[in-house]
């Protein structure tokens, strides 16, 4: 999930009778506006801003709050409630509260367990048919978690089983990373971390970007979710594997069981969910089993 800049339809204020200066000054939420702003983002993904991170929203909502030309926080939350172009700036509110930081191959253990232990796992069960494979990227951001599965998949799995079928798909909430991941096209920032083998087999370089081969591109596909939404998970195709790196630090409790529990219902039989190495399950769901491997631990579905 990466930042960038989006562009409203011009005028957006021009529907309501909204007063408003245009004042450039960075302003402070109060306690009473904090608490709604919580709430408000809260039932919307889930993400809790605690107390000592007051500081961080108003940072960023400032920058949506300048781009408007509105004169507070109150008349903002005013404007996400009630204009008729509510659910673009929801978009892009989404895009200024969350942090977006990866590259290919940024977990490498949790990829070589995979590769080299739940896939050929899954191949080898009777009742697995192998016709599919499905893994998902729940919290894809601009698609390099995806795009090193599809890579790996391509070098060491499908050589070994001809007849496997293979679905990636990447989520985020955010629509702007969604939009990144789906083009296929890379700074040098992304791949720092990404093998020689695979970058000189599957990027081709043109001035500073670096552009994914088309062949991995098709591998996997992208759309905006919310992993707050249950019925949108609901929906999904149920996956073999999960990663889901780096999102329940932003969860208070209640949030991080019910996601958890959506990503559970997702899983077939004997799936298997990562996450990240500075998160746990401990006290958040007792469904899994814990399964570890070498540098790494994963969470088995019962």
């Amino acid at each position: 999930m990466l930042n960038s800049t989006a562009t409203l339809h011009p005028n957006p204020l021009s529907k309501l009778n909204f007063s408003f200066g245009g004042s450039q000054q960075d302003q402070k939420l109060s306690p009473q506006s904090f608490i709604e702003w919580r709430k408000y983002i809260y039932d919307l993904c889930g993400i809790y801003f605690q107390d000592n991170k007051k500081y961080l929203l108003e940072s960023r909502l400032q920058k949506r709050i300048k781009h408007l030309k509105i004169d507070n926080f109150e008349l903002y939350l005013q404007y996400l409630k009630t204009n008729p172009r509510r659910e673009e700036e929801k978009k892009l509110l989404f895009e200024a509260i969350t942090i977006n930081e990866t590259y290919f191959f940024r977990n490498q253990p949790q990829l070589d367990a995979l590769v080299g232990n739940i896939i050929p796992e899954l191949m080898a069960k009777k009742n697995f048919g192998f016709q599919k494979l499905r893994i998902w990227s729940a919290a894809a951001s601009s698609g390099e978690e995806a795009y090193s599965i599809a890579m790996m998949l391509n070098e060491m799995i499908l050589p070994k089983y001809p007849n496997l079928s293979v679905e990636i798909f990447g989520t985020d909430i955010n629509f702007a990373v969604i939009e990144t991941a789906q083009k296929g096209v890379f700074k040098e920032y992304s791949i720092r971390n990404t093998p020689p083998i695979y970058l000189k087999k599957y990027f081709q370089k043109i001035d500073n970007n670096y552009i994914i081969d088309p062949k991995i591109q098709k591998m996997v596909s992208f759309k905006v979710l919310n992993l707050y939404d249950e019925a949108a998970i609901r929906i999904l195709n149920k996956s073999d594997v999960t990663f889901c790196a780096n999102v329940l630090i932003y969860f208070d409790q209640e949030s991080k069981i019910k996601v958890v529990n959506s990503l559970y219902n997702n899983l077939n039989p004997e799936g298997y969910l990562f996450i990240g190495y500075s998160e746990t399950l401990h006290g958040i769901s007792k469904a899994f089993k814990l399964v570890s491997f070498s540098k790494t631990i994963g969470y088995k579905k019962g």
